[in-house]
C-alpha cells in the first residue's frame, strides 16, 4: 500500500510534487486545475512530459492521482453546465494523462432530481469524449457519493449502472471514499462491500482508495471530512477498510486539513499507518 494525501498545487503541480516530499508521502493527489474555476491551467505537451519526469525521478513520491474540477456534473440536466462539463473533464484527464498520472478521480454529479435513467446518456456520452480524446490515458476513476440529493455513485449498483451503460469500458474504474460509505450508511463489512463490487463491476476496477475520517454521523447523507481520530467513523472501522486482502495494492489518500491544519502530513500519515496495521491483523 502507498499512503499519501491531497496537496495543494498552489505554485503548480511541481511545488505540490515538493510539498508531497516534504511531509514524506509516497503518492499525492492534485487538482489539475482550480477546483473551483471552469477555466483550465494553460499547459503543452512538453510541460506535462516534464511533470511526468520529475515524479519518476522523486526519491518520495512513487506515483499521484489527479483529482477532477468540484464543478463538474456530468449528469446535469443544464445543457450549459453539461456541456462545460465534458469539456473540463477532457482537459482534466488530458493533464493527468499527461504527468503520468495513476488515474484521475471524478464525482459523476447530480441529476437534480431528472433521475439517473434520464441523465444516464449524458453521463455516457460526455465519459466516452473525454476517453476518446486521451485513448492512451490514465483511468477514469468514479468515486462513490456521500448520498446527498440527487447524486449519482452512492451504491454499487449505481456506479455499476454507469459502467456498465459504457460496454464495461476497460478504461473506466472505481475510487472508494471512506467517509462518503459511512455518511451514505454502509455498513462496514469490506467482505460484504468488496463481494457485491466484485460480482458488479469486477474488483480489478478498484484502483483508489480515500480515507477520511468523517464530522457527520452514519447516514446522513452529507460529505464533510475529519481528521483521522476525530470524526465519527471511528477506529475499528477504518482499519477493517484498510486492512482487507485485496486492497493492499491500492494508493490510499487522506483528504483534510490534518493536525496542521495544511493538509496531511507525517503525523497524519503515522495514524493511517497504525490503522492499517491494525486492520491487517484482523484478517490474519
Amino acid at each position: 500500500m502507498l499512503f499519501g494525501a491531497h496537496v495543494r498545487q498552489t505554485g503548480g503541480l511541481e511545488a505540490a510534487l515538493a510539498r508531497g516530499e516534504e511531509r514524506g508521502l509516497e503518492v499525492v493527489q492534485v487538482f489539475t486545475q482550480s477546483p473551483r474555476r471552469w477555466a483550465p491551467t494553460s499547459r503543452d505537451a512538453e510541460v506535462l512530459a516534464a511533470l511526468a519526469a520529475r515524479q519518476r525521478a522523486s526519491p518520495v513520491v512513487q506515483a499521484w492521482v489527479c483529482h477532477a474540477t468540484y464543478l463538474i456534473n456530468l449528469a446535469s440536466p443544464d445543457p450549459v453546465v453539461w456541456q462545460r462539463s465534458r469539456d473540463c473533464l477532457t482537459e482534466n484527464l488530458r493533464v493527468a494523462s499527461g504527468i503520468g498520472a495513476l488515474g484521475l478521480v471524478v464525482h459523476v454529479g447530480s441529476h437534480l432530481g431528472a433521475g439517473l435513467p434520464d441523465r444516464l446518456p449524458g453521463i455516457v456520452e460526455a465519459v466516452r469524449h473525454a476517453l476518446d480524446a486521451a485513448p492512451d490515458g490514465c483511468p477514469l476513476l468514479l468515486e462513490n457519493a456521500a448520498g446527498a440529493g440527487g447524486t449519482v455513485g452512492r451504491t454499487v449498483e449505481e456506479l455499476a449502472v454507469v459502467i456498465d451503460a459504457l460496454d464495461g469500458d476497460e478504461r473506466v474504474g472505481v475510487c472508494l471514499d471512506s467517509q462518503h460509505l459511512w455518511a451514505f450508511g454502509t455498513p462496514a463489512d469490506m467482505d460484504s462491500l468488496l463481494g457485491e463490487l466484485d460480482r458488479a463491476v469486477g474488483l480489478e476496477r478498484l484502483q483508489c482508495l480515500h480515507l477520511n475520517d468523517s464530522v457527520v454521523p452514519f447516514g446522513a447523507g452529507r460529505d464533510r471530512h475529519a481528521n483521522l481520530g476525530e470524526g465519527t467513523i471511528g477506529d475499528s472501522a477504518l482499519a477493517a477498510f484498510l486492512g482487507h486482502p485485496a486492497v493492499q495494492h491500492l494508493p490510499v489518500l487522506m483528504e483534510f486539513a490534518g493536525f496542521g491544519g495544511d493538509g496531511a502530513d507525517e503525523k497524519d500519515l503515522e495514524v493511517a499507518r497504525r490503522l492499517h496495521a491494525d486492520g491487517l491483523a484482523r484478517y490474519r
